[in-house]
Order: structure tokens, then sequence, then C-alpha cells
């Protein structure tokens, strides 16, 4: 019993020993490397920086009364489309005291020199069907008459406009109303019936009723950073992102680069403007915030492959290794072109059809081990 024991141990001992040979000898055996190939590509490569600010109309115009008052009536609400000269408020007229007491008084004065006149001229014209003064002398009363009547008519005028604004004869053109001066649509209206208002004057700029702009004639305004401004000019295209719309993108051209730059958080910020290019049926919201990539360059429907794959031998020769066999790669020399930074056009040296290697293996060369 004993002796099948010792011969149990031994087997097993024997065995273990095999085990720990095979394991040890299949954990040194090198694996096969594997790798990955990739394709060429055609696609478009642009060379692009980053510009970022807001979309605004290029003249915004903010509409202000004739004069003070009180709103009466608003004709509009934001979102509206009007022309030139249509009408957006009503003023209703809160005369200065003194300027009406003096009105008033006027046109007093000016009744009792129209009943004055009209007592000299009925006298006079007596005399004259008797022949007593001579047509002559008649006339300056008759001129003094029909002056009088004139001054009544020009001091109720007076005393209208200082109440309401506006006369009988001339009702359409009255300064109370508020019209645009410009055809677009109404941004905003800050006022409501019933606000004070006051005229625009040396000591105020005046309220402002509506801001009205042209929707159609949009500009890109944003900053770009010193160290890339030096590679951008007028008439580069833009392309726009708005963060509001999705899926979307706008042309524009860049119209305006400031001569002199603002520090902004401690970094020297250029102001940029470009012209927004609208497709029919396309709107946007003045103040929509924006990034502009500006094409400092562009290629079309080029060949092109990931920076990745590019491998350099000296200064100026850049390679890649092209399959020729069951993971066997040759290397060929190609000649490239522009590059975004993710993607590198390749003029000559390689085909499309081509499967080039990549740089991270499917599998390990070989295991890890500790220590190493």
């Amino acid at each position: 019993m004993k002796k099948f024991f010792k011969i149990l141990i031994a087997v097993v001992l024997i065995g273990v020993f095999a085990w720990t040979i095979y394991f040890l000898y299949s954990k040194s055996e090198e694996k096969p490397v594997v790798y990955k190939t990739q394709k060429p590509i055609t696609t478009n490569i642009i060379k692009k920086t980053v510009a970022t600010g807001s979309v605004v109309p290029r003249q915004e115009i903010e509409i202000k009364p004739q004069v003070s008052g009180i709103i009466d009536e608003i004709y509009v609400e934001a979102g509206a489309k009007v022309e030139k000269n249509d009408k957006i408020a009503l003023v209703k007229i809160i005369p200065n005291m003194v300027a009406l007491n003096n009105a008033e008084n006027r046109l007093r004065q000016a009744k009792i020199n129209l009943e004055n006149a009209r007592l000299d001229l009925e006298r006079n014209r007596k005399l004259r069907d008797k022949d007593v003064i001579a047509e002559a002398e008649f006339q300056p009363f008759e001129i003094a008459s029909k002056t009088a009547k004139e001054e009544l008519k020009a001091a109720q005028d007076n005393l209208q406009l200082i109440k309401k604004g506006e006369t009988s004869t001339n009702k359409n053109s009255t300064n109370r109303l508020i019209r645009s001066t410009i055809a677009g649509m109404i941004l905003d209206v800050p006022v409501k019936e019933g606000n004070s208002v006051i005229e625009a004057n040396t000591m105020n700029d005046g309220t402002t009723v509506a801001s009205v702009a042209d929707m159609t004639d949009l500009v890109f305004e944003g900053n770009v950073d010193e160290s890339e401004v030096g590679k951008i000019k007028e008439g580069m295209d833009l392309i726009l992102k708005i963060g509001a719309i999705e899926n979307e993108t706008f042309d524009a051209v860049l119209e305006y680069i400031s001569p002199k730059g603002i520090e902004e958080d401690g970094a020297i910020q250029f102001e940029i403007k470009a012209a927004v290019k609208l497709k029919e049926g396309q709107f946007i919201r003045a103040g929509y915030s924006a990034n502009a990539d500006i094409v400092l360059d562009r290629r079309d429907s080029v060949l092109a492959i990931s920076e990745a794959l590019l491998q350099f031998e000296g200064k100026d020769s850049a390679y890649v290794e092209v399959m020729v066999g069951e993971q066997e790669f040759e290397k060929k020399y190609i000649t490239t072109g522009l590059s975004d930074g993710i993607n590198i056009e390749v003029k000559s040296g390689i085909s499309k059809e081509d499967e080039l290697k990549l740089w991270n293996r499917a599998e390990s060369k070989q295991p890890m081990r500790r220590g190493r």
C-alpha cells in the first residue's frame, strides 16, 4: 500500500514538472505579428483656423420719437416686417404749461386784432363807397384784415401743435407718428402703451421705441487670436457653425480685419467681420453665437490618408508601408500635399486600392514580462 502511494506521488510530481515545462515554453514562444491595414480615401482637405463670435444684422436702427410724450398706440410687434415709413407707434403729447399759456395768449390777441381789423375795414369800405376816400387809402385796411385772419389761423395751429402735435391740415405728417426709417424686421419693441418717451436732444439720446434691421443682410462678428491673424486676409471663405442650428453650415466671406488688437483674458484678439451668404429659405436670428472656420487653403476630392500612417526617413522623405502579401509590407515613398492635422493629401506614390500598414497591432509581438 505504501509502495502504491509512493508511485502515485511520483507520477503527480512528474506530471506537475512536465506541465510547468510546457507552460513556460508556451509563454516564451513568440506569437505571430498581425497588423491592421487601411486604404486611402477620397475626401476634401481643408486647412482652417477658428474664430468665435456671433451673427448680427449689418444695419440695426433704433427708432426714436420726434416729440416727448406718452405712447398712445403701438402698431407693430417683434418679428413683424415693415417697409420704410410704415407706422410703428403714436405719441400722445403732454404739453408744456408755459408754452401752452403763451399759445393761448397769442390766440386771444389774434382774435382781438382780427376784430379790430374787421371794424376798420367795414368803416373804411363805407367811406370808399361814398367816394370819401380813394381806393389806394382803402387798400391797407383790406390787407390788414387779411393779415389778421392769417395770424388767427397761425395762432390756432400753434395751439393745436402744442396740445396734440398736429393741426387740422397736417394730420398725416404729424410728428406724433413714429415711422420706420428703413425696410426690415422689427427686432424689439422695448416700450408699451402708456410708457413715457422723450425725444433725442443734446442732453439725452432719447427713448428707443423699436429696433429695426434688415435680416437678409447679416454679418459674422468675431475675434481671432494674434497668432492666427497673420494667416488670414480679406476675401477668404468662412464656414459658419451655429450652435442653435444643428447639422447645418453657412457660407461667409471675410471682409474686415481690425488693424488694432484688444487684450482679452491676457491674449490679444483682433476683430473680424464676414458677410453671411444666406440660401433661399434660410433664416438666422440676430445674436446667435457661432464658430467660424476660416479656410486658409483647401483641396476638394483628393486622395488622402491618415497622418498616422506616415513614416519619415531623413528630413523630406515620407513613406508608407503597402501590403504585398499576407502580412508582408513594402516601403513606398509618396509625395504629400495639404494637411488638415488629421488627413493629408497624397499626390503620388500609391493608389486608392493599396492596403497601408497601421502601426497598432492586432496582437502583441510577445507577451509582457514582469521587470521588463
